[in-house]
């Protein structure tokens, strides 16, 4: 059955693949990004040029998650359009890379904006008609990093999507009487076809960078070298794609709470595992388990 999703940060990675790859199956696509008309003009240009060719229905919207005006703007035209909103999909991120003391506090605050309140943004615009319909699916693209390897100088992005984490698991079970159904799909280390590490921010601070050079020389390079090692020959981003493609395609309440797609295998599966049984064992134990899928009213 045709859906239609608005996913975030769609203009390049895992969401421009996803939203191409949604499109071909058939459901209405809402690709969100920012700067339409200037910085990413071209972006548009490509998903038009591959609604036409493909025959498909992606779109693109103007959606900036760090501007609440500009998330309820992206929603109302959505919903003015195709008259529904069936799945939203959280992808929107963005990556620093440093010694974590080079970060100034506003700097962290500015990763945790973007990875963690522009969720909260999209979700107060967009839940109201999801809840008002009583259905619908609510993807968050998240990280093995959450509970899996951390290798250093990472860690405001690393904090970010695990605190991301912590608010889909509270969300699911919030919005599970609502017939609203969570997934959490966890991509792994992809170190190409993204343009995550390209467009990565870096520490103002560079008062302090000097003496972890000094310690710890080309870090950064040699944590993509060795993380890029790890992966299989055949580890591909567009697998990222293809995951979310079989949660939106799944039937309503039986849908996995959570996917990895992890080539390096950092170990973040297995800890997830324990933590999402321990969750489904505490809400059962004290008579909550109703919170554990969605479903109507009673």
């Amino acid at each position: 059955m045709s859906k239609t999703i608005v996913i975030t940060g769609a203009g390049s990675g895992f969401g421009a693949l996803a939203a191409r790859a949604l499109a071909r199956e058939g459901h209405t696509v809402y690709a969100a990004m920012r700067n339409t008309r200037t910085r990413n003009a071209a972006r548009v240009a490509e998903a038009a040029a591959y609604a036409a060719e493909h025959q498909v229905d992606l779109r693109t919207i103007e959606l900036d998650v760090l501007s609440q005006e500009s998330v309820d703007a992206a929603v109302a035209t959505v919903l003015a359009d195709a008259g529904q909103l069936d799945v939203i999909i959280h992808n929107a991120g963005h990556m620093v890379t440093g010694p974590t003391e080079a970060f100034t506090p506003e700097e962290l605050a500015a990763v945790y904006d973007t990875n963690v309140l522009g969720t909260q943004r999209v979700n107060r615009a967009a839940l109201p008609h999801l809840r008002a319909q009583e259905h619908g699916l609510v993807v968050w693209v998240g990280s093995t990093s959450t509970r899996g390897g951390t290798p250093p100088y990472l860690a405001p992005y690393f904090a970010a999507k695990s605190a991301m984490d912590a608010l889909a698991v509270s969300y699911a079970a919030e919005l599970a009487r609502f017939n609203i159904e969570t997934t959490i799909v966890v991509p792994g280390s992809f170190t190409s076809g993204t343009n995550h590490f390209v467009t990565g921010g870096h520490p103002s601070d560079l008062t302090v960078v000097p003496a972890y050079e000094e310690r710890y020389a080309g870090m950064m390079d040699q944590v993509s070298q060795r993380l890029a090692a790890l992966a299989p020959a055949d580890a591909d981003v567009s697998q990222v794609a293809d995951a979310i493609v079989r949660v939106v395609g799944t039937e309503h309440g039986k849908r996995p709470f959570r996917v990895h797609i992890d080539p390096v295998d950092d170990g973040s599966e297995t800890v997830s595992a324990v933590a999402d049984h321990i969750r489904s064992e505490f809400l059962t134990r004290i008579g909550l388990d109703d919170l554990l899928a969605p479903h109507a009213a009673r």
